[in-house]
């Protein structure tokens, strides 16, 4: 069952769509730009190091096929050509199951490309990555009471790369796994796909918790061919996306729930902030979710019932931490010192502030791009008539949250894994595309398979 329909903003002129290709090929340029200035950056002795052999990915150019490339292939052709007609057909909570499958299969597939060991399994076991301090983690409390004395780098027992700029949380995600007996590089791999594969299901979902149903079946078959899922799988970065966007999607409900009067509304409320709070503790930079989480509380008209609580349900991660001996502003100080210490001091931000933007449309993809352009225009066009669809609220909340975190200098690189949990926030914009949009899901598809078996990346 669905909760409403979409009800589409006719009074708005629609732009043409000739301006569509126009921003994809300006997010194109750009892309071009960023490898062609990447590459000469990269060249021999130019005093520059970019550290992305592969700029601007995260990766090496290693043209290359493995056994997940026909699954690959399959997967897409069959998406492309049955997916739109499905959504718009299917019965809601069976589409929404077929697609969270879909999607699964699509990101292992994808990770399949680069083989089994190296596209999955030895992805979180490098030594720069959380599961090479799981071993030596035997005391849970001792670890976060010690937290944030081993951010620093240049000491005996400071942590790796990655735990060290991450709140304790992330961490503790695979220290948890480990103690279930889920252990090893492949169940964490396995974990962070299936968890990651989520955000398939919570963003049409937030759409039709929020009245826009027709909206929401358009997104459906976009989010499982989500050009993201080569970095879904398989790394932690995926796996915080799929969580937080089950708290967003959450709040939605919440709304929902208070509108209709249903027993779920402050359950709801509590939870999803306490999710949306949890990943904080995952990520720094997830802090920037929370414009997303307002414009969902703010599009279902929740601001003095919703947001209260949900603010309630983000304290209680807060405090259990900081009873537990970590402040989060602790950590995140370190951090920003620890940043320095690394490869923050020789990427230069004058390439990566805009580079970060090439990653960003190789993650989000064609349709995404000219989706995004639409719902800007929109917006401009609308004059206050926004509320009619909150898609644009939840695409214009992604976007402010994005340029936020690359004008802060702390996102240098690797964007196209770092951004994933506010990326999944631009695919409902595919909503805004005319027709039947089967030509800009293909595109979708050939993005994915061509980064995937043209570079090597290392998530």
């Amino acid at each position: 069952m669905q909760l409403g329909t979409l009800r589409a903003p006719d009074r708005i002129r629609r732009p043409k769509r000739s301006w569509d290709v126009v921003a994809v090929v300006a997010a194109g340029v750009v892309v071009a730009a960023a490898v062609a200035v990447g590459a000469y950056l990269n060249r021999p002795g130019s005093g520059v190091n970019l550290l992305a052999p592969a700029a601007p990915l995260f990766g090496h150019w290693l043209p290359h096929t493995g056994p997940g490339t026909v699954f690959a292939l399959v997967i897409a052709l069959v998406v492309v050509g049955g997916g739109p007609p499905l959504a718009r057909s299917m019965r809601w909570w069976p589409l929404l199951g077929l697609g969270y499958l879909t999607a699964v299969a699509w990101t292992f597939a994808l990770a399949m490309v680069d083989g089994w060991q190296r596209g999955l399994a030895d992805r979180l076991t490098n030594p720069n990555e959380y599961l090479r301090e799981v071993p030596g983690i035997t005391d849970i409390p001792a670890m976060v009471r010690g937290f944030s004395s081993r951010i620093l780098d240049f000491q005996p027992d400071s942590w790796t790369t990655h735990v060290s700029g991450h709140p304790p949380g992330a961490t503790l995600v695979f220290v948890w796994l480990d103690r279930i007996g889920l252990s090893g590089g492949g169940w964490a791999a396995v974990v962070c796909v299936l968890v990651g594969c989520l955000a398939a299901v919570a963003v049409p979902l937030t759409l039709s918790a929020l009245h826009q149903c027709d909206a929401a079946r358009a997104t459906v078959p976009f989010a499982v061919l989500f050009p993201g899922a080569v970095w879904v799988g398989a790394s932690a970065d995926g796996l915080f996306a799929g969580l937080t966007a089950v708290g967003v999607a959450v709040l939605a409900y919440a709304t929902h729930g208070f509108r209709t009067g249903r027993w779920f509304a402050v359950p709801y409320s509590l939870l999803g902030g306490a999710l949306l709070g949890f990943g904080i503790f995952l990520s720094y930079g997830l802090v920037l979710l929370g414009v997303v989480g307002i414009a969902v509380i703010v599009a279902g008209r929740g601001l003095t019932r919703v947001l209260p609580l949900a603010i309630a349900g983000a304290l209680v991660p807060v405090v259990a931490f900081a009873l537990g001996g970590f402040w989060w502003l602790d950590g995140y100080h370190l951090v920003v010192e620890r940043y320095y210490q690394g490869i923050a001091t020789e990427r230069p931000y004058a390439y990566w502030v805009w580079a970060n933007l090439a990653c960003l449309a190789l993650s989000a993809g064609p349709a995404v791009i000219a989706g995004v352009r639409r719902s800007m225009t929109d917006t401009f066009l609308a004059k206050g008539r926004i509320r009619a669809e909150p898609a644009l609220l939840l695409v214009g909340a992604a976007v402010v949250a994005i340029l936020m975190a690359d004008l802060s200098g702390l996102s240098k690189a690797e964007t196209e894994r770092i951004w994933l949990p506010f990326t999944v926030w631009l695919v409902p914009a595919v909503s805004l595309l005319p027709g039947g949009r089967r030509g800009w899901l293909a595109a979708q598809a050939v993005l994915a398979l061509a980064v995937n078996h043209l570079v090597l990346t290392y998530w």
